[in-house]
């Protein structure tokens, strides 16, 4: 079951990428980032209240609601350097970056978590990690790095967040439902953005966005529920080290969707990289 709700994450992952790529067009990414958090809590709240788990958020130990807040901030992090990244930068490009970040959660979660460092996991994991070099580095080795290569550093920080957003989230649900985690973590996500937002007093450029825009921030915020709902209740029953690889599938699917619908360019490096990063994936969920 945990590989099911896996796949269905990555799928609605790579819909919010591709949404939000059309959403945040002429749009702050911050500011853009804030608006679909309205969504995605929303949709948090709604599915606690009907699985009737609100009450129990007065049951959860302190210990798991520090982690849980914790992850909350690494994927308020993450979010807003890989939508920034997002708004400079192809997305056929950063997403694969992003999504590398599956080699550290494996990393982290054999070593800090105590899973098996299967042969499986480890090679899948080392594969991927080549595709996306294949996806980065020769498509940027003979540029010089200049301000239209720094959406390379936007995703790599996007990386390394959201790696300690699936560890963190994963020790704080123990013993906590998924969908009660997910709000609780959406809530803080919600409090990070809008503060940056009104910090940067960016929330005056809202009028400015148009109907056009409103509609794909809110379908990637949909989107967004969709996938964060599928995993973290993929992440309850099974291991960080198989569901967040399998989750992070999606960026085969979002190459393929940017090719299509954005009409971005494709290049052999590029295919070459996804397929290997598509072999990586099926050895993890081997």
């Amino acid at each position: 079951m945990s590989i099911t709700l896996a796949l269905l994450a990555a799928l609605f992952a790579s819909l919010t990428s591709i949404l939000a790529k059309i959403g945040i067009e002429k749009v702050n990414s911050n500011l853009a980032t804030a608006i679909r958090t309205i969504v995605v809590i929303v949709m948090a709240l709604l599915v606690v209240v009907v699985t009737g788990k609100l009450e129990t958020i007065s049951q959860i130990s302190g210990s798991a609601l520090w982690f849980i807040i914790l992850s909350g901030f690494a994927t308020g992090f993450s979010w807003l350097f890989f939508f920034k990244a997002l708004a400079i930068g192809d997305v056929s490009k950063v997403v694969p970056i992003d999504k590398s970040s599956v080699v550290l959660t494996i990393a982290i979660s054999i070593l800090f978590l105590g899973e098996p460092a299967k042969p499986l996991v480890l090679a899948g994991g080392a594969i991927i990690a080549i595709g996306t070099f294949i996806l980065i580095g020769k498509n940027e080795e003979k540029k010089r790095f200049t301000g239209s290569q720094i959406y390379i550093v936007y995703a790599i920080l996007a990386a390394v967040f959201a790696a300690l957003t699936s560890i963190l989230a994963k020790i704080g649900m123990e013993d906590v439902d998924s969908n009660v985690a997910t709000f609780l973590r959406t809530i803080v996500i919600l409090l990070f953005a809008w503060a940056i937002v009104f910090f940067q007093g960016t929330h005056k450029k809202m009028k400015e966005i148009t109907k056009k825009g409103y509609l794909f921030l809110i379908l990637s915020g949909v989107a967004t529920g969709l996938s964060w709902l599928c995993y973290f209740a993929a992440l309850a029953i099974g291991k960080v080290s198989v569901v967040a690889p399998i989750d992070k599938f999606s960026v085969v699917i979002t190459m393929i969707l940017s090719f299509i619908l954005l009409k971005e360019k494709m290049n052999k490096h590029i295919i070459i990289g996804g397929i290997v990063i598509t072999a990586g994936t099926l050895l993890l969920i081997l």
